[in-house]
């Protein structure tokens, strides 16, 4: 059982670095899920926040929603103005100033300090502490069984989970384009099931860039390690458009599962993230 499994033994030859073994036994869960969903729960509110007047259609269909991220933004803003739940001028941040505002650090892709590794993350930003949330694997989830052959060839982003579920992180080509669509299919309205923008040098979730940490070496052990999560059914509907992951089928009633990188110890300013893709969780 692998956690990268390019389906042909050509691609398994070519992407070596992608191989790792977990027992189906195992429990991979590093911290609570508790504390995974309480992590992307403030930090996709503040995304929203941050963003308040991009999301007038949503907030018209939830009134009583509306209300309560007003007063969120009233007291982080202590010196505005609001008059009931009318629209008010605020200073939009960046994605990665809200992530440090929130969380304390930010993380973002750029050249790995391995040799011929390619792209790679680095927390740019501020200092994270052990046993943290510090980025997210996107991608199409595929189920057992479900069509993934052709999007496999070449792929070097193919996550396996320990239950056999598939993540694709690829945001180029055939993959790319299978995002999309099942992003577009599964939008609601003006609710955003999923976020696209992953697919692009500028996501909106800006810890969206999970699928770029390499693994580690002899020389720089792995720092961060992958933990599975599914979203549960009671997750806020509007928050949904900050999750960069969405199912390859659209009748399944299953929970949506995500894969976060969680930090093995304290990490800080300018360093790169690695994981393990061999390390056997136990």
């Amino acid at each position: 059982r692998y956690r990268f499994v390019p389906w042909l033994a050509l691609n398994l030859r070519r992407q070596q670095r992608t191989l790792r073994y977990v027992p189906e036994s195992s429990q991979d869960k590093i911290i609570p899920d508790e504390d995974v969903f309480e992590t992307l729960l403030k930090t996709f509110k503040a995304l929203f926040i941050n963003d308040l007047s991009r999301q007038a259609d949503i907030l018209a269909l939830l009134p009583e929603v509306k209300c309560q991220y007003l007063e969120l933004l009233t007291s982080e803003q202590k010196g505005s103005k609001v008059t009931s739940c009318s629209h008010r001028s605020q200073h939009v941040f960046s994605p990665e100033e809200v992530l440090y505002n929130t969380l304390g650090f930010t993380v973002s892709r750029d050249r790995s300090s391995l040799v011929s590794a390619g792209t790679g993350v680095f927390v740019t930003k501020g200092f994270v502490p052990k046993g943290t949330v510090v980025s997210m694997y996107p991608g199409t989830v595929y189920r057992k069984h479900e069509p993934i052959f052709f999007q496999s060839l070449g792929n070097p982003f193919i996550f396996r989970c320990i239950d056999g579920i598939l993540v694709d992180g690829n945001d180029k080509g055939l993959s790319r384009s299978v995002y999309r669509s099942c992003s577009r299919r599964d939008q609601l309205g003006p609710f955003h099931m999923s976020d696209e923008s992953w697919l692009t040098a500028s996501p909106q979730n800006p810890l969206a860039v999970g699928q770029y940490v390499n693994n580690c070496s002899h020389e720089r052990a792995a720092n961060v390690c992958y933990q599975e999560f599914d979203v549960p059914g009671h997750f806020p509907v509007e928050l949904k458009q900050y999750l960069p992951n969405v199912v390859y089928s659209h009748d399944t009633e299953s929970h949506l599962r995500c894969v976060v990188l969680v930090t093995l110890r304290d990490i800080k300013q300018g360093e790169e993230l690695f994981s393990n893709y061999y390390t056997i969780v136990s």
